[in-house]
């Protein structure tokens, strides 16, 4: 039984990955705060984004543009190219980027729109694509089409 709970705590320490445990205590590292004017800023108690054991988890983002703070209302290829401009806003501001993703879920409206919005992602995110979850949202804020949250590697 201990053997079984060295190996299993083995693998959860190489899923953490490099970096996951400091040095000098085991401690898990702190978790640092992302923020960025380039992407529409969190309106409640989350943030754009947290760095830590040198994944980057991305908050989702909508189709707002920071710049003037007005939503996006057009089609589910704009709100699209929207929110992943702002993805890639919050990444870079977290030393990473859409390059670097290795996980999004993305949340539709409309099950409906689904080739469309997969036509956009598809032409923004490159090969090998990041795994992937999408799903309809029975409601999401502010009542847009799509969401996207993800994880990152920090480069």
């Amino acid at each position: 039984m201990r053997r079984r709970k060295a190996i299993l705590g083995m693998a959860g320490l190489a899923f953490l990955g490099r970096g996951a445990f400091s040095r000098t205590g085991g401690n898990v590292d702190k978790k640092q705060e992302v923020k960025t004017d380039k992407a529409p800023k969190a309106i409640g108690p989350y943030s754009q984004a947290i760095i830590g054991g040198g994944l980057v988890f991305a908050s989702g983002q909508i189709p707002i543009d920071p710049a003037t703070g007005e939503l996006n209302i057009g089609s589910i290829e704009e709100q699209t190219r929207q929110v992943l401009k702002n993805l890639a806003a919050v990444l870079e501001a977290a030393g990473s980027s859409l390059d670097m993703v290795v996980k999004t879920t993305v949340f539709l409206k409309d099950m409906e729109e689904f080739s469309r919005m997969n036509r956009v992602y598809g032409e923004v995110l490159r090969a090998p694509f990041p795994a992937r979850a999408t799903v309809q949202a029975a409601r999401l804020p502010k009542d847009v089409r799509v969401e996207i949250e993800a994880i990152a590697l920090q480069k």
